[in-house]
């Protein structure tokens, strides 16, 4: 029993020390965002082609490495914004399943940070228009990518924008030829100098978040300079829902791209082969999705 109540307090005093000698935030060094006002809302080409899907895999429900072909498509260039879907609620009058059905997931700073169900809370009062719970607005988030969708919500403004949401195979295959370099699968997260093209948890993960990639948190779309196809925050930011199941016989949908909260010291979720999944009816503080439109429906 000593040694387990020695061990664990070595434990607390190492993320204590490792806590108070992290370093500080440093100033954004993002100090505009790249994606001009005239391009918001606007689709990247994507031509068709083959590439190896699930390249390079870290976790098991990675791979194995694929070949397949894909047809050309148009993805939206960013992820939708608060803005674009406060459009569709105004025109539609459209009620999300967090705003019916109680809230959604809110990650939070927790005083037990080894636990890591303290990370969250499925807040009553989270939602779209309240992204931060309680006492939460959109005001200055106009641009950040709107969170606390279901895959249903998500699907709903696909279809009013005349669109879709990608396959898991479309969104990896327009995230692999954005790679900056194809035989670095963290090209997409940051340059070879360690600069960051990506917003990630840059920090001890969950104790602090130092924002020396600009951001602390969400970051407002194209902030970061675009991958190589002209698309934005396909690495970072929010998980993006896709239209493609995890896996067979399992009722949950694959979510790509990592978010905010990926970090190297614990989840190096920052790379297109990347997978996790979630609940088609639940939502969370750190999941968006962007949309498709095929080459017939496009104009």
């Amino acid at each position: 029993m000593r040694l387990i109540i020695g061990t664990v307090l070595l434990a607390m005093a190492i993320v204590i020390i490792v806590f108070l000698s992290w370093p500080k935030p440093r100033n954004n060094p993002v100090s505009t965002c790249l994606l001009s006002t005239d391009r918001m809302g606007t689709f990247a080409d994507v031509p068709g082609g083959g590439f190896i899907m699930g390249a390079d895999p870290v976790y098991a429900e990675e791979g194995p490495p694929t070949k397949v072909f894909v047809s050309p498509f148009r993805l939206q260039v960013h992820e939708v914004t608060n803005r674009q879907f406060s459009t569709f609620v105004a025109e539609t009058g459209y009620i999300t399943e967090a705003e019916r059905n109680g809230g959604s997931a809110l990650f939070v700073k927790s005083r037990t940070p080894e636990n890591f169900m303290s990370w969250w809370r499925l807040d009553p009062l989270a939602t779209w228009k309240t992204p931060g719970g309680e006492g939460s607005d959109l005001t200055g988030r106009d641009n950040h990518p709107v969170v606390h969708l279901s895959l249903n919500d998500a699907r709903a403004y696909a279809s009013w924008a005349g669109g879709r949401l990608p396959t898991e195979v479309e969104w990896e295959y327009a995230a692999s030829l954005g790679l900056f370099d194809p035989d670095d699968p963290r090209s997409g997260m940051r340059r070879p100098d360690g600069t960051a093209r990506a917003n990630i948890w840059t920090g001890f993960f969950p104790i602090q978040d130092t924002g020396s990639d600009g951001f602390e948190g969400l970051a407002p779309v194209g902030c970061f300079e675009p991958g190589l196809t002209g698309l934005y925050d396909m690495i970072g930011n929010v998980w993006e829902w896709t239209e493609s199941p995890f896996g067979p016989d399992v009722p949950r949908i694959t979510i790509k791209g990592g978010s905010y909260l990926c970090s190297d010291t614990y989840c190096r979720r920052y790379r297109v082969a990347a997978r996790d999944s979630m609940e088609p009816d639940f939502s969370s503080s750190h999941v968006g999705f962007r949309i498709l439109k095929d080459p017939a429906l496009a104009d």
